[in-house]
C-alpha cells in the first residue's frame, strides 16, 4: 500500500498540470461561399389609370425671346429639350414640339379637353416632329390653364406630363399681340 501511497503526489501533480492545460477546441466549420445572387429585377410601375396622377417628366420650363419670336422650352439639364412651344411671329402661329422621326398625330390631353393634332416633321439638328395651331385655337387656352398639367401623347413614344407654368401662357399670349 505503501506504493500508492508514495505515488499520490505524482498522481496529484498530473490531475493539476491537466486541470491547467486548456482544452483544444475544434475550429468553427468553415461555411461555402455565398453564391452570388442577381438583384431581382425591380417590378414595372403599374400605371396610374386617371393621366391627371401620372408624375410630371422630368424638367422645367425656361422662356426664352429671340429675333423669331418667343419660346418656351421644357429642360432636362444635359439633354436636348423635351418639349418646345414657340411662337412663329411671322405666321402669327404657335408651334408644339418633341423630339421624334414621326409625324404621326400628336393627342394633347387638359383638364378641359382632349384632342388629337396633325403633326409635320422639322428638319434640324435634333429631329423634331410638331403641331401648328392657329393663334386663337382654344386647346391653346386650355393648356395655359388646365389644372395640374397637360399631356402631349404620340404612338411610340413616352408620353410627356408638363406644368402649364406660366412661361407656357406667356409664349401663346406674346404670339396674339
Amino acid at each position: 500500500m505503501n506504493r500508492y501511497l508514495s505515488s499520490l503526489p505524482l498522481a496529484a501533480l498530473v490531475v493539476a498540470i491537466a486541470a491547467c492545460v486548456p482544452r483544444a477546441v475544434p475550429p468553427a466549420p468553415v461555411a461555402p461561399p455565398p453564391v452570388p445572387t442577381t438583384p431581382a429585377p425591380a417590378p414595372t410601375p403599374t400605371p396610374v389609370a386617371d393621366w391627371q396622377d401620372w408624375p410630371w417628366t422630368p424638367g422645367a420650363w425656361r422662356y426664352i425671346r429671340d429675333a423669331a419670336g418667343t419660346r418656351a422650352s421644357y429642360d432636362v439639364i444635359g439633354q436636348p429639350p423635351a418639349a418646345e412651344l414657340r411662337c412663329d411671329r411671322a405666321t402669327r402661329a404657335v408651334l408644339l414640339s418633341r423630339p421624334g422621326g414621326s409625324a404621326t398625330p400628336f393627342t394633347i390631353r387638359t383638364s378641359a379637353m382632349t384632342r388629337s393634332v396633325p403633326t409635320q416633321l422639322i428638319a434640324g439638328g435634333t429631329p423634331q416632329v410638331a403641331a401648328r395651331f392657329a393663334v386663337d385655337d382654344r386647346l391653346l387656352d386650355a393648356v395655359a390653364f388646365t389644372r395640374g398639367r397637360f399631356t402631349v401623347e404620340q404612338p411610340g413614344t413616352t408620353p410627356l406630363v408638363l406644368p402649364p407654368w406660366a412661361e407656357v401662357g406667356r409664349v401663346i399670349e406674346d404670339c396674339r399681340r
